[in-house]
């Protein structure tokens, strides 16, 4: 495992109690939904049919998304790294009436699963925020069948050169260069990776995946979340990305 890896497993596994505390009613609530705003899938139409089709969640959490997916007809397989995320997606299968999803625990830059495996790969602040996309991109597309679709949620560049520290906020000015963003390590948090968008096209291509969609997710109106962002600041600058992608067909 990566120093990275090893440094983000720590902090899920000493953070999950809490985090499932704090965000898991909004996650349960709405679990088809991408990001902090939740904007739905069915808005989006990021995964397309997932009726019948294998489908990874690539850093599931507590798998609010693949037990809502598998209500549909999904046959889901939830992989993360987190011994104790892990140990809350159970608990959230078997209090489950009518889904059943596979998780297994493992590292997202080394996935212990076979090759074109699955249909649909997708995450929502998973494994594409907290490994190197150098490792993950080849492995979705190791993972994915000929003509499988990928799916990502992950933070901008936007809300990294904006942040202030002492404030812990994005703000209105921009505080650090833009260029040479890579790794973001947050003070007793996770180490995030954080690409210009150049780079994530680059990445894409390099893996053999092609771009179908980029959708810049803004906070609706009125909105609320339990992260902590500002909504009138996700109103005016996209803090999440939505990338789309396919595997091209043999």
């Amino acid at each position: 495992m990566s120093d990275h890896e090893a440094h983000n497993r720590a902090f899920w596994d000493a953070d999950a109690d809490d985090y499932q505390s704090t965000h898991g009613a909004l996650l349960e609530a709405q679990p088809e939904a991408w990001g902090v705003w939740r904007i739905p899938e069915a808005e989006v139409g990021a995964l397309g049919d997932v009726d019948g089709a294998d489908v990874l969640e690539y850093g599931c959490g507590a798998a609010q998304w693949s037990l809502a997916l598998a209500r549909r007809g999904a046959r889901c397989v939830g992989l993360d790294q987190s011994r104790a995320q892990v140990r809350h997606a159970v608990e959230h299968r078997r209090a489950d009436q009518s889904g059943s999803v596979v998780f297994v625990l493992g590292a997202g830059e080394h996935v212990p699963l076979a090759d074109a495996s699955f249909d649909v790969v997708f995450c929502d602040h998973g494994v594409m925020s907290f490994c190197d996309p150098a490792a993950t991109l080849p492995e979705v597309a190791r993972l994915l069948r000929p003509g499988g679709r990928f799916a990502f949620c992950h933070s901008t560049p936007w809300g990294h050169v904006t942040y202030d520290e002492r404030r812990d906020r994005f703000t209105r000015r921009l505080r650090r260069p833009y260029f040479g963003l890579r790794t973001v390590v947050w003070p007793e948090g996770t180490a995030d990776f954080v690409l210009p968008t150049g780079e994530w096209v680059r990445a894409f291509r390099a893996a053999g995946l092609v771009i179908d969609d980029l959708v810049e997710l803004r906070a609706p109106k009125r909105a609320r979340t339990t992260y902590g962002w500002d909504p009138a600041w996700a109103r005016q600058w996209p803090g999440e990305h939505l990338w789309v992608l396919h595997k091209p067909p043999d």
